[in-house]
């Protein structure tokens, strides 16, 4: 796997995945993609997330990125966050540890009950 030096990355997929930033709601490539195909890390090219758990956010706070209700088995890790003055669960990519969002658990939107809420920038669909 081949991950991208700090240098190669964008300032914006540099700011949200190295300095665990959030890119602006509705601002991102993904938001509304209905492709089939399979979400990887930007940064590694890791599968993270397949099409067929995509899923239109409806909870405000959590609408506006790309929101799933399961990752690719062992393909992200969890980590809690604190950051903001709230509690939640950070999600990074298993292989390079690239932030990329945040999961909620007991989501009435997410048919799972889990809402991955995910920046745009840090995935790149690989269409079927």
């Amino acid at each position: 796997m081949d991950i991208k030096k700090d240098e190669e990355l964008s300032q914006e997929l540099k700011k949200v995945a190295r300095q665990k930033g959030t890119e602006a709601p509705f601002s991102g490539k993904y938001v509304h993609e209905k492709a089939a195909g399979t979400y990887k890390c930007s940064v590694c090219g890791n599968p993270l997330f397949s099409s067929e758990k995509k899923f239109d956010a409806t909870v405000p706070g959590l609408q506006g990125w790309p929101s799933f209700d399961d990752a690719i088995p062992w393909s992200v890790e969890f980590r809690p966050d604190d950051s903001e003055g709230m509690q939640r669960t950070e999600v990074v990519c298993m292989q390079c540890k690239a932030h990329l969002g945040h999961v909620f658990e007991g989501a009435a939107d997410a048919p799972s009950g889990k809402h991955y809420c995910i920046n745009s920038v840090c995935l790149d669909l690989e269409r079927k």
